[in-house]
């Protein structure tokens, strides 16, 4: 029997998870978006779709009905109008969201819930924790793990070295809201765009600093175990100090609306990008201090013979990844589920999670 879910929002990575749930023959695909014009850009020979206000709560639950699963790839505004209607739905949940107040609603609403509440299923939050949290159980004793992604242009041209690969919204969150961090073994807010450092990965040189919410809630899960635990974004050298300016000499950051303009106005969207999820590891093995690192790169490529950057593809297979195996039962099926809960020898394992592997 398929499983009957509903897909909220229809843009960049609600396509790549329509072409990829809807290829399997597994799921009885539902994708609802209040833009008819998104909707008929999806690959949709096997779902169906439905023009809906997610924000009008009594079209929302009506829309819901008779799913087993609810799938949100909206804003993190409407988190917790859309996990709330899921619950009371009696369905799984399941988003991706990295805003950290929009994730603590939802851990509210799964206690004593049937059903599993799935929230920052993704990249990063996402991927990377799952990544991280395997890699500490090598370590009898943990000191720091230093978590870094990036999605980045193949051929950056503009002064920023960057272009627009998903949300513009959650880009501005991620640069703009305080970001949680390990520092000494005291779990801290740090502030965004700080704490710069440089690397080379395969004779690239790359810039990371503090973003909000890549870490999920694997700070929460480490607590007490660990000396330094930090999440920061990777962008080409240059990029900090250039959004620096905006968010605080000029003050974007406190007008949002505008910086969303300036940057959707001035800065292309390219489907030509690159995927980096680069994580170190510390601690003790075997009575020594020792450090293990994990590198990986994808690339944007065709899915379903449509070309798929690869910020869409790694987003999109990591919820869908989750979902397939939730519905195997190799997740927990009720209350609220961490990213890190997850087995990274079966994500990669999954079909959708072979992407990464």
């Amino acid at each position: 029997m398929a499983t009957k879910l509903i897909l909220l929002g229809g843009g960049k990575i609600g396509s790549a998870i329509t072409a990829m749930l809807g290829g399997t023959g597994d799921y009885q695909l539902t994708v609802a978006d209040r833009d008819a014009e998104s909707l008929k850009r999806l690959p949709t020979k096997n779902a169906r779709t439905m023009v809906l206000d997610v924000a009008d709560p009594a079209a929302l639950r009506a829309a819901m009905k008779g799913h087993e699963v609810v799938v949100s790839a909206m804003p993190y505004h409407l988190t917790p109008v859309i996990a709330g209607a899921a619950k009371d739905s009696g369905a799984h949940y399941f988003d991706l969201t990295e805003d950290v107040e929009s994730t603590r609603v939802v851990k509210k609403l799964a206690q004593g819930a049937d059903t599993a509440f799935v929230p920052q299923c993704g990249l990063a939050p996402g991927f990377i924790s799952i990544v991280a949290h395997d890699m500490t159980k090598k370590f009898e004793s943990l000191r720091d793990v230093n978590m870094r992604v990036g999605a980045l242009p193949v051929y950056p041209t503009n002064a920023l070295k960057y272009n627009l690969t998903w949300s513009t919204d959650g880009l501005i969150n991620e640069y703009c809201n305080p970001c949680e961090a390990i520092v000494d073994g005291h779990l801290r807010e740090v502030p965004a765009l700080e704490e710069m450092e440089h690397f080379s990965l395969d004779g690239v040189d790359y810039e990371a600093f503090n973003t909000s919410g890549g870490l999920g809630t694997l700070a929460e899960t480490l607590q007490g175990r660990i000396e330094n635990l930090n999440y920061k974004t990777v962008r080409y050298p240059g990029h900090r100090d250039i959004i620096k300016t905006l968010v605080r000499d000029l003050r974007l950051g406190q007008r949002r609306d505008i910086m969303k303009d300036v940057l959707e106005t001035a800065i292309p969207i390219t489907l030509q990008d690159v995927v980096l999820v680069f994580v170190t590891v510390s601690g003790q093995q075997h009575g020594q201090l020792t450090q293990e690192s994990y590198a990986k790169k994808v690339y944007a490529h065709e899915v379903d013979g449509k070309l798929m950057s690869a910020i869409q593809i790694t987003t999109a297979a990591g919820i869908c990844a989750m979902v397939d195996m939730m519905v195997a039962g190799k997740l927990p099926q009720k209350g609220f589920v961490r990213q890190e809960q997850a087995e990274l020898k079966a994500f990669l394992g999954n079909r959708f999670g072979r992407v990464y592997a």
